[in-house]
């Protein structure tokens, strides 16, 4: 129980607080920094006084910011705004408890000197003034409002000629088409309705036949075969594999030219025969796995090319004028804004 009560009075003599001051003469509205700091051993608990800005340590004596740098260290700033000679109190600070004070500080706040004799050289406070109106500092914002204008209205008239130059509207068509043995086929039917096989006229039933055939090997075979002779037409198929096809074609053909050219008169069954034969010729050489749809893209004409150019590039103008427009519009509101602040 001693050895504490001696620790603690040794702990207490140790402890000190020094406290100073800089400047301490200074003139009105200037600051002064007031350090503090507290000697203490290790371990021991020290309590700081507490000041909060704007706070007077004494009347005419303001604290404008405090810091602490460390836990036993106080740096205060003071200013003051009345000339006098300041009294400052000893600072009290806790360590272990025990209340050390500081020594006492002076502040001097010296005034300005102001000589009275010639009070006719000071003047008063003025009241707020207006900044003057420059042009040259309105005249970009000015002239830029103004191009913004000419813009939008250069805009508007394009916008015009675009809705008067009414848009080309090119569809793109899909179209069911008949396959070559199909349409072949369809106009043998048609020969069938029409009793064109029993017919007097037999050079139009066989000119209608051989027509017939022609289309279809013409888009078959791919060449041209409504220009062409039988013997042509027959030489240029004899890469096909079925001769027999091609033997009984011969027959027809040489037939249909008798009777168109040499007023050869056939028999009904001779007439069934050859149509008998035309239609097995189709569905030997028919192709069948064949695309029966067509993609019809529409051809336009000079006229409308060049207005579908012109409409293009009108849109491209009213897009690049309301963009240079929508730019030059904030940058005139920036403008005034910076002006007017």
């Amino acid at each position: 129980m001693i050895g504490l009560i001696l620790n603690t009075i040794l702990t207490f003599a140790q402890a000190s607080v020094d406290v100073k001051i800089d400047p301490i003469e200074m003139m009105i509205g200037e600051q002064a920094q007031v350090t503090m700091t507290v000697h203490a051993s290790e371990g021991a608990k020290v309590e700081m006084p507490t000041f909060q800005p704007r706070q007077q340590i004494v009347a005419g004596v303001e604290v404008i910011n405090v810091e602490h740098p460390t836990d036993h260290s106080l740096l205060l700033t003071l200013t003051s705004f009345d000339g006098n000679l300041y009294y400052l109190p000893p600072f009290k600070v806790k360590v272990n408890g025990k209340t050390l004070e500081s020594k006492s500080l002076a502040l001097k706040v010296v005034e300005v000197e102001v000589d009275t004799t010639k009070l006719d050289k000071f003047f008063g406070p003025k009241d707020v003034q207006d900044n003057p109106f420059r042009w040259s500092d309105w005249s970009l914002s000015f002239w830029l409002s103004i191009l913004m204008l000419v813009l939008l209205a250069l805009a508007y008239y394009l916008y015009l000629r675009l809705r008067d130059n009414k848009p080309i509207i090119a569809r793109i068509k899909i179209v069911k088409r008949l396959l070559p043995h199909q349409k072949a086929m369809k106009e043998i039917e048609q020969i069938k309705a029409d009793k064109m096989v029993s017919s007097e006229n037999q050079k139009e039933y066989y000119t209608k036949l051989t027509d017939t055939l022609r289309k279809y090997i013409e888009e078959r075979y791919g060449f041209s075969a409504m220009e062409m002779t039988s013997t042509e037409i027959i030489e240029r198929l004899m890469a096909s594999d079925d001769q027999q096809s091609l033997s009984e074609l011969r027959q027809l053909f040489m037939t249909a030219d008798l009777v168109k050219f040499a007023k050869y008169s056939t028999m009904i069954n001779e007439n069934d025969a050859n149509l008998v034969n035309a239609i097995d010729f189709i569905n030997q050489t028919k192709l069948e796995n064949q695309p029966t749809e067509e993609t019809v893209k529409p051809q336009l004409s000079e006229e409308d090319q060049r207005s579908q150019k012109t409409r293009r590039i009108l849109k491209a103008l009213i897009w690049t004028v309301i963009t240079i427009s929508t730019l030059l519009f904030c940058y005139v509101i920036y403008s005034i804004y910076q002006l007017l602040n």
